[in-house]
């Protein structure tokens, strides 16, 4: 994949096997693949890694980060670390998790090669660019893989300070995927892989939204072919 991962698209759907359908169907126009378990009624880790052929990220978004994962901790580390153990190519871990089941995933996923994404999203507002960039260097020095920082944008100034990242990723050498959520946020989905970011999520075609402001992969392509022929 190079240093950029490109379009990843978010599967989410309470049952496993309309997942996997769904997630099969949208394989030929994404880069990678999103397995989120918190939207799964029974989550599960084979049968993903057994079928589909693309990358694939296993995400577990508890409740208190805008995900639908209501266990305990414990219950969605132990289903991450499934994941690293069965050939996931990266997990998602959030910035705000407690630091030594943060710290132990991301040790995890070094040592058996799988790239670990340290995330941090607020689904209200956009920060200040002096507490972004506070955020991107701490998830910096966790180590982890690639960063991930996603904001609701309330105008076209918090679009701007989050594009502006970039530039510090690009100094200090740390993938970054970096955009806004929200209609006014859309824009920044496209100008983020445009500007050097390393990924930038979608939503499934015949599938539902995982974040607000999430254009259909269909879309991404169509407005991407724009700027470059075909990507």
């Amino acid at each position: 994949m190079g240093d950029k991962a490109g379009i990843c698209i978010s599967i989410a759907d309470k049952d496993s096997k309309r997942a996997l359908s769904l997630a099969r169907r949208e394989s030929a126009q994404a880069d990678i693949l999103e397995i989120r378990l918190d939207y799964l009624d029974k989550p599960v880790i084979s049968p993903f890694v057994g079928e589909l052929e693309l990358p694939l990220i296993f995400t577990c978004r508890p409740k208190w980060e805008g995900g639908e994962f209501a266990g305990s901790e414990k219950e969605r580390a132990d289903l991450l670390e499934e994941a690293i153990a069965s050939g996931a190519a990266y997990v998602d871990i959030e910035l705000k998790s407690d630091e030594k089941m943060r710290q132990r995933i991301i040790e995890e996923a070094k040592l058996n090669k799988v790239k670990s994404i340290v995330s941090w999203h607020d689904f209200r507002t956009t920060p200040s660019a002096q507490a972004l960039e506070s955020i991107f260097q701490e998830q910096y020095r966790t180590g982890a893989d690639v960063g991930k920082i996603v904001t609701m944008a309330q105008g076209f100034q918090d679009v701007l300070r989050v594009l502006d990242l970039q530039v510090m990723a690009a100094e200090m050498g740390f993938p970054l995927c970096a955009f806004c959520m929200g209609r006014t946020g859309m824009i920044s989905r496209i100008a983020s892989l445009e500007l050097g970011g390393y990924m930038s999520y979608a939503a499934p075609d015949e599938g539902g939204v995982t974040a607000p402001g999430q254009l259909p992969a269909s879309e991404m392509h169509s407005i991407l072919k724009c700027f470059h022929g075909k990507i």
